[in-house]
């Protein structure tokens, strides 16, 4: 069966920095590989980076500018953006404003949102 989700329907769950907005996962749909959803950070937001152990994560920005950074290296975020983070990688987002950064996230196998920021892990 198929689902469609509108962003008053997604569920919110509020993370250093940013609002979590859950539209797709195994809490809501049969999925058993992928849970998609939308950060939004506010202006001038730099929460503490994290990893996720098990999850590759690819993220497709919709507004705002900002970078993601990681060990390795810095990705300039912009409106068309994509940017793949492989399992395992501790990454930082930052927003630059002046309007809010917004980013589409894609995360295979499914994440638990918040759960890597509570315990450091996902």
């Amino acid at each position: 069966m198929i689902k469609r989700v509108a962003r008053a329907e997604a569920a919110i769950t509020p993370l250093p920095g940013r609002d979590w907005f859950s539209y797709i996962g195994p809490e809501n749909t049969e999925t058993k590989n992928v849970s998609v959803g939308v950060s939004v950070f506010p202006p001038g937001s730099r929460p503490a980076g994290h990893v996720h152990e098990t999850q590759e994560e690819t993220i497709y920005v919709t507004s705002g500018r900002g970078r993601l950074v990681t060990s390795e290296a810095t990705a300039a975020l912009e409106a068309g953006v994509a940017v793949f983070i492989p399992v395992g990688t501790f990454h930082a987002t930052e927003s630059d404003g002046p309007g809010p950064l917004e980013l589409v996230c894609l995360f295979s196998p499914p994440v638990v949102a918040g759960s890597y920021e509570r315990a450091g892990r996902s």
